[in-house]
């Protein structure tokens, strides 16, 4: 009776055994690399450190070239030297597109979580609350001559306005510029510029006259050292950058959403469809992350990248701004109900 005992425990272990390996996902190697904006390199960072504990043999780079720098890697003609992922703060370009084509390049893009760029002045700025959309253009726009607070607005102080804000090869420069200023890559010159967001904060925080703009995540995880401008679109009603209005969109124009492209050649190794999925799988806990601290997307929105995902979806489906100003509920959503 005991022997029988014995084997039947075996058969319960052995079966047990078998049943949690069938469970754990394949264990995979290789190599992903990803490179773009670096609004969206705390979600790529925070996807592949919790991915490495469900594949740790897997290797993922994350690179901060900027959003237009993360495409020319992407978009690299020596196909050995193309990333496999680009992370981007805006929509790729017609251009850009163009140049994917030429080069035989396609790729899927996918929405991975809402931003928005905040308006930020010193935290002893105490007559700075709001800005219409008119005043932050005739600030930023080439050749502006408005270098003193008091050119601002009448009864702003008599002190010398410092700009801060994302180098040219960010997504942010291009976004910003193309909605405030009303052309892409449109702006005044003299401002100190940097693709990395906390160089930014660090000189708005340092300087009483500066003015600066950047991602709405990094001024609120520094929110107690800066001030965020509420932004009037042209209504007369002002609103101010939180995570609410960022997701309803009620923070115009300067609401937007966050992507990644990927290679449809390399979504052919397992291990770059493994992360990609991996981030649709645990989207929510990875924007809503202490290092990341992004506003997720609807449920509906992220199903429908995911499909667009299984199903190599190709293409932009923000080829105007018009389409990039629109919930993206409708832009994902309804366009496959219709």
């Amino acid at each position: 009776m005991n022997g029988l005992r014995r084997i039947a425990i075996s058969l319960i272990v052995v079966m047990g055994s078998s049943l949690a390996a069938a469970q754990q996902p394949a264990r995979l190697t290789g190599k992903v690399s990803i490179d773009g904006s670096s609004t969206v390199a705390p979600i790529m960072k925070a996807t592949a450190e919790l991915f490495r504990a469900e594949q740790p043999q897997v290797k993922v780079s994350v690179g901060i070239s900027g959003t237009t720098g993360g495409f020319k890697k992407f978009l690299e003609a020596d196909a050995a030297l193309r990333t496999d992922i680009s992370a981007a703060s805006r929509p790729i370009t017609a251009e850009e597109t163009r140049m994917a084509s030429e080069r035989g390049i396609r790729f899927v893009e996918l929405p991975v979580a809402y931003d928005g760029l905040a308006v930020v002045v010193n935290k002893k700025n105490d007559f700075c609350k709001s800005l219409t959309l008119a005043e932050l253009k005739r600030i930023w726009e080439p050749e502006s001559k408005i270098r003193n607070w008091k050119d601002v607005r009448p009864g702003f102080p008599d002190m010398p306005l410092r700009l801060y804000g994302p180098g040219t090869a960010s997504g942010t420069f291009d976004y910003f510029t193309e909605v405030v200023v009303g052309k892409a890559r449109a702006s005044r010159s003299d401002y100190t510029g940097s693709e990395d967001d906390n160089v930014i904060a660090t000189g708005v925080e340092g300087d009483i006259g500066a003015m600066g703009y950047l991602g709405y995540s990094y001024f609120a995880l520094g929110a107690a050292k800066l001030n965020a401008v509420a932004i009037d679109p042209g209504d007369g009603k002002p609103v101010a950058p939180d995570r609410t209005t960022i997701s309803d969109r009620t923070y115009r124009p300067l609401a937007r959403p966050l992507f990644v492209y990927v290679n449809v050649e390399s979504l052919k190794r397992a291990e770059v469809e493994a992360l990609v999925t991996f981030f649709y799988r645990n989207a929510k806990k990875i924007v809503e992350h202490p290092k990341v601290n992004y506003v997720v997307l609807e449920e509906d929105v992220y199903a429908a990248a995911t499909r667009r995902l299984a199903d190599r979806t190709l293409g932009s489906l923000f080829a105007d701004h018009a389409a990039l100003q629109a919930p993206l509920r409708q832009t994902y959503v309804k366009r496959e109900n219709d």
